[in-house]
């Protein structure tokens, strides 16, 4: 099986990021940073109080020295990202008093010091809801230019080596967008294959999948995939993206010979979008269970600066594998502050 997370490590262990960890109560975060800058992964930053800090180390019998420390609280943090939150939500009318009582939240803070450039990337989502991750990125970082649509894609490590890019895939979306528009899932394909240039180091071979292929059933979700596929192609035309297909047309080459001769990605794709969360969500988990994959995300795509999600089931390896996609990440993907 290819070792992608320990490129992506690699590369991410090179640039030294400054990664924002903002659930500072949980042991597994205390952990995870812990190894991170032992090993030299990044630079990680634990944003939060300083007693929940001490409490969660405390319980994993883990050193705190030398690991960065923010506490939101500490008046010179808090006022500049009051202001700034302040600033980008007072049109939605937050006021100055609200605006520093919430700054005081962790992943709000978090996001602050990401928007302001303190942090080159955030990490979160094992103590909290992808909803709650989410709501400060989208409402203090925001979308990257030309993106409207905010999404994942899950890194799926699988025995399948004739599969793929040696038994990689990335699955998009599996944990954000509930029911894309086609507008919604050409964004997603278009990022999703941005993401997989960066992880896998490969050209994407994208594959808009649907219960057709190619015209061979007629229903709305079908049009759906179409039209978005469209989109898509005429947004990026350097991309290999086709569909509407099934998946078994998607990455098995005799099939596509038969269903698609035409195709240009021949049954080898490596990145598969999903019409809807309900097929990626499932997808993944039975590749994952069935195949003993490794599944590495939700990894959030389509903001202007990189904040990631974690599974609530995340382990403190996992923790440290997503610092070192964030760290990557936000070397290629950050826009400038």
């Amino acid at each position: 099986m290819p070792d992608v997370m320990g490129s992506i490590r690699a590369r991410a262990a090179a640039l030294q990021k400054a990664v924002g960890l903002p659930e500072v109560g949980d042991p597994r975060t205390i952990i995870a940073a812990r190894r991170a800058l032992d090993e030299g992964l990044a630079r990680p930053v634990l944003v939060g109080p300083l007693d929940q800090m001490a409490a969660a180390a405390s319980e994993c019998s883990t050193s705190l020295d030398g690991i960065a420390c923010i506490d939101p609280a500490e008046d010179s943090v808090r006022r500049r990202c009051a202001e700034l939150f302040y600033q980008l939500r007072k049109d939605k009318g937050v006021t100055e008093d609200a605006a520093w009582e919430q700054v005081l939240d962790p992943l709000y803070c978090a996001a602050c010091l990401l928007k302001l450039g303190d942090l080159d990337a955030t990490v979160a989502g094992a103590a909290n809801s992808t909803a709650a991750v989410l709501r400060p990125l989208l409402q203090i970082v925001k979308c990257a230019p030309g993106i409207s649509t905010v999404s994942s894609s899950f890194i799926m490590e699988t025995p399948q080596k004739h599969m793929g890019v040696d038994g990689v895939f990335l699955f998009a979306d599996a944990g954000v967008m509930p029911n894309p528009t086609a507008e919604q899932l050409a964004d997603i394909a278009i990022t999703t294959a941005e993401s997989a240039r960066l992880y896998m180091e490969t050209e994407p071979l994208v594959a808009m999948l649907s219960f057709s292929t190619a015209g061979s059933a007629e229903h709305p979700d079908v049009d759906k995939v179409r039209t978005a596929t469209r989109l898509a192609q005429e947004k990026a035309p350097d991309v290999v993206i086709e569909g509407e297909m099934q998946v078994d047309a998607a990455l098995v080459p005799e099939v596509a010979l038969t269903k698609l001769p035409g195709s240009r990605i021949r049954g080898k794709a490596n990145v598969l979008i999903f019409p809807d969360l309900d097929a990626g969500n499932i997808a993944y988990k039975i590749v994952q269970r069935l195949c003993n994959a490794g599944a590495y995300g939700p990894l959030v795509q389509g903001l202007a600066r990189t904040g990631l999600d974690l599974s609530r089931g995340a382990t403190p390896d996992d923790i440290y594998n997503v610092i070192a996609v964030a760290a990557l990440r936000a070397e290629y993907c950050n826009n400038p502050v």
